[in-house]
């Protein structure tokens, strides 16, 4: 049944010689993992339009020339990082130029960044197109939180079904948004031509300032604003981290394709700013202070407001802009699901992280990142109530950790490749990279430093702690991986023989199991071979103690008391009697085992044998052994029937000894 119902949800499994099959397009790729950078236009305009209204209308003039910021900067790091997708073809981005060129301290210090923000990156993005959803409808204000975790949940079993079926998936929403956020800029731009610019419905309300704005802090409301209009930046080390699932030549495509996303995210944040402006639009995060909104006015998002100025706020285009506005948002998470799966499976393999993430799943994906990261976002949404104003604080201060760290490195691994190079039109070509990486090394850095000085105080804080807890976690797991490799290497003598063996087999009633694990206990010749049976109830012990003897079982049976009823406890005491007796000697202890075929016998069957199990392992010279018997429902087409009782007790399947030296042991 649970078999079924994987395959119903994830598919069919992929044979590994198919994962060229999985390898993305350029036309495929820009959705996969350009759609977070996309779907930031959708609320980057109103980051910085909502940060310099603390100042009243009276600083929303600057909101162009913060914007004007935020383009170059992205510029500069789209083009550094198509440095990195030629340098390092393997993926991995901040983090394996890091490790390659500035240590691994330095690495995991990216790799943390990278791996918070991605959590991050789903969190936001979703509620950011509930968000929109709401804005629409807002009869679903109430519902935002499980709309959030249903989506959440969606995508990750999306992704669980592999990266090109997610790429074909993800695709309409990705380049519908694109066409109708150019479609409204076209028309706007066609009606202010006509004398009829579009007229946001806040445009006739004020904003009471919250600070006087002058001096000093206009500066600290203006680099705000500017810090949070960054989150435009999000994203963007997603093509290099990603190279590996391109077409060949991988290195062109993936650069190929940060170009074409770079310039499509400029061209619509550009845009959508203008026609912010133009239309007057006017946001604040404390609605009190929009003064001359009616009773009960609730704010809508700054894209929401700009399609209905432009449309029509109950034209078809204006729910059209909205639809697609909140499915690239919510796809936008998509950049994370393939981002974190790929750092994860890199690290698991390096040994920051547990192996299992290093391991591609049925459909040829990392399945163990997918599920752990939607597990994390999930926990997030809930625990922040599906706000975006909240969750966006904690945003983009991992991105600029691993933008600096990234550049940082890629000056470092230029100047060692000028170091090896002659050929002068290479060593030019290597100056032009250096300088370009140099340049978004200093920028990246000096807006950190805003970022978390403006940031802190707003939540940001919580980010500052769980980076240097996941750098930590994923040291301990390295020391600990290495660790194990020293204590399990081989010694030069190699492994030494036990001097004996000595036999255990548990028996609670006198079945086939029973007989089975005693003939398997004998075929294995040991030393020494006894039955144990703990005694919960004196009338059982007498009855299994006649039947024995009925029987003429030829290995003796031992009766462990049990005052409190407890199984493990005797068992144990008699094992530690027996190493204490025989301390360079090896126990081995069979336990007969129910093998079931309904998912509810696994409640009704074997559970003191687990109990013992995991006791047991945890002793030195103690192997347990299980010996299963398989009951008739494992058999397809044989549930339901109840086998018959034998007439008469078949003799006990138990083979000769292999020498009377062992059978007097016995």
């Amino acid at each position: 049944m649970l078999r079924w119902a994987k395959r119903l949800v994830v598919g069919r499994p992929m044979r590994s010689e198919r994962l060229g099959e999985t390898l993305l397009p350029k036309k495929l790729a820009l959705p996969v993992f350009c759609s977070d950078p996309l779907s930031s236009n959708a609320y980057a305009t109103e980051e910085i339009l909502l940060g310099l209204s603390l100042g009243g209308l009276a600083l929303l003039h600057l909101t162009s020339w913060v914007g004007l910021a935020v383009i170059v900067l992205l510029a500069v790091v789209v083009a550094s990082y198509r440095q990195t997708c030629y340098a390092y073809p393997n993926g991995g981005g901040a983090y394996a130029v890091s490790r390659a060129n500035l240590g691994t301290n330095a690495a995991l210090v990216a790799a943390s960044a990278l791996l918070v923000d991605y959590v991050l990156t789903v969190a936001v993005s979703v509620a950011a197109g509930v968000a929109n959803i709401v804005s629409a409808f807002p009869v679903l204000g109430p519902y935002a939180v499980p709309l959030c975790i249903g989506m959440v949940a969606v995508l990750g079993i999306v992704n669980l079904r592999g990266v090109k079926e997610s790429g074909t998936v993800f695709a309409i929403p990705t380049y519908g948004f694109i066409a109708m956020v150019f479609a409204m800029l076209g028309w706007a731009v066609l009606r202010a031509f006509s004398g009829h610019t579009p007229v946001a419905e806040s445009a006739g309300y004020r904003i009471t300032a919250q600070h006087s704005a002058t001096g000093l802090l206009l500066v600290a409301i203006v680099l705000r604003a500017f810090s949070q209009g960054c989150t435009a930046l999000t994203g963007v080390e997603a093509v290099s981290n990603g190279v590996p699932n391109f077409k060949a030549p991988k290195s062109r495509n993936a650069a190929n394709t940060l170009s074409i996303m770079g310039v499509i995210t400029i061209a619509m944040f550009a845009g959508i700013t203008i026609l912010a402006l133009a239309a007057r639009v006017h946001v604040t995060d404390i609605p009190a202070n929009l003064v001359g909104a009616p009773p009960g006015y609730q704010q809508r998002t700054v894209i929401a407001q700009i399609a209905a100025a432009t449309f029509g706020g109950h034209s078809v285009f204006f729910y059209l802009v909205q639809a697609f506005t909140a499915a690239i948002l919510v796809l936008a998470a998509n950049t994370a699901f393939n981002g974190f799966p790929i750092l994860a499976s890199i690290l698991g393999h390096d040994g920051f992280l547990p192996r299992q993430f290093s391991r591609r799943g049925d459909r040829l994906v990392y399945s163990n990142g997918i599920i752990i990261l939607s597990l994390l976002t999930i926990a997030l949404i809930w625990s922040f109530n599906a706000s975006t104003d909240r969750l966006i604080q904690l945003y983009i201060i991992g991105v600029f950790v691993s933008f600096t760290l990234s550049q940082a490195g890629m000056v470092k691994h230029w100047n060692d490749s000028l170091a090896h190079e002659r050929d002068r039109v290479a060593r030019r070509r290597i100056h032009r990279a250096r300088a370009i990486n140099g340049g978004g090394a200093a920028l990246t850095a000096l807006v950190l430093v805003v970022v978390l000085v403006t940031k802190f105080t707003h939540g940001a804080w919580i980010v500052v702690i769980a980076m240097p807890a996941v750098f930590v976690m994923m040291k301990g797991i390295s020391r600990h991986y290495r660790h194990v490799a020293v204590e399990l290497e081989p010694d030069p003598a190699g492994m030494v023989l036990p001097a004996r063996i000595h036999a255990l087999v548990l028996v609670s009633r006198l079945h086939k199991p029973t007989l089975r694990a005693l003939a398997f206990a004998r075929a294995t010749r040991p030393d020494t071979l006894s039955a144990i049976t703990v005694a919960t109830s004196q009338e059982e012990a007498r009855q299994l103690q006649e039947q024995w003897a009925e029987r003429d079982i030829p290995v003796p049976l031992t009766v462990l008391e049990s005052p409190y009823r407890d199984v493990t406890t005797p068992v144990l005491e008699h094992v530690a009697r027996l190493r204490g007796d025989h301390p360079r000697d090896l126990i081995t202890i069979y336990i007969p085992e129910y093998v079931v075929g309904r998912w509810w016998e696994h409640v009704l069957h074997n559970q003191s044998a687990l109990r013992l199990k995991a006791r047991l392992l945890f002793e030195r010279n103690v192997m347990v052994t299980s010996v299963p018997w398989q009951l008739e429902s494992t058999q397809p087409g044989r549930w339901g029937t109840v086998p018959q009782a034998p007439v008469s007790p078949a003799p006990a399947p138990v083979p000769e000894p292999r020498s009377p030296a062992s059978t007097a042991s016995s």
